[in-house]
């Protein structure tokens, strides 16, 4: 019997020799056809979940004490997959798959985007350059691997990474620690200063309009993404006015 073959994902990696146009003439039409209509239904159907999670939570305070901290986890769990779900329908509008309409996609996305602090153009455009450069060591603009002269460790033997993965990375806590400080941290910092992105000479801030992100001619449109998050923050302001912080923080936060 011949020995068995060992085959090196790195080394026996052949690139797919297909376009893009030909993959996408292998997807049913129907699949790219944008119904108005419909998407909005899914706001709807989103907006309702958060309505009646609110709804939900006001009565908490009627629960027995020792009930009430899991019940306010649970609802913040809870609303949290609601709202993703508007986050991800902001993310089509981006893509400009919401509508066949424009302008529709657009003032779509920037409302639910700023609703929920989101830059909906700056992140629009840096996740088109992600789209277009996916997996580029230096042309990516997320997920960007640290090379060793990046941490400056040129002269030192290398660790295979997947020694570190496949111990970790499959195990449930692993994943509620990742996918918790990524939610609090990561992506905060991420719009913040472009934490896991390419290292820039200057600033990467989603925030600022003149950041190395963005053109020349996108200026205009950070400023909107910008002015709804003002916008956000000057009604959670107010509500906090009206109904107290910790009230704000434990039904938006």
């Amino acid at each position: 019997m011949s020995a068995k073959q060992v085959v090196d994902p790195e080394k026996d990696f052949v690139p797919p020799d297909f376009t893009i146009k030909e993959l996408r003439d292998c997807v049913p039409k129907h699949c790219f056809e944008r119904d108005t209509l419909r998407s909005f239904s899914y706001v709807a159907y989103d907006m309702c979940g958060v309505a009646f999670l609110a709804f939900c939570a006001s009565h908490i305070h009627l629960l027995p004490l020792a009930l009430r901290a899991p019940a306010w986890v649970l609802y913040w769990v809870s609303q949290g997959i609601v709202a993703t779900g508007l986050w991800v329908i902001a993310h089509e509008c981006g893509h400009g798959a919401f509508s066949a309409n424009r302008t529709v996609n657009h003032v779509t996305g920037w409302v639910l985007h700023s609703a929920l602090l989101v830059p909906y153009y700056a992140w629009r455009h840096s996740h088109s350059q992600h789209h277009k450069n996916t997996n580029n060591l230096t042309r990516d603009e997320v997920f960007v691997p640290r090379t060793k002269s990046y941490r400056g460790l040129q002269d030192k033997p290398s660790t295979p990474a997947w020694m570190t993965d496949s111990i970790f990375e499959e195990t449930p806590l692993y994943h509620l620690a990742m996918v918790t400080a990524q939610s609090l941290f990561g992506w905060p910092m991420y719009l913040y200063r472009n934490a896991s992105g390419p290292k820039y000479s200057r600033g990467a801030s989603h925030f600022n309009p003149s950041s190395v992100l963005f053109r020349a001619e996108q200026v205009g449109q950070i400023i909107i993404s910008d002015i709804g998050l003002l916008l956000t923050i000057a009604v959670l302001t107010y509500s906090s006015w009206i109904f107290s912080p910790a009230t704000v923080a434990f039904y938006y936060g």
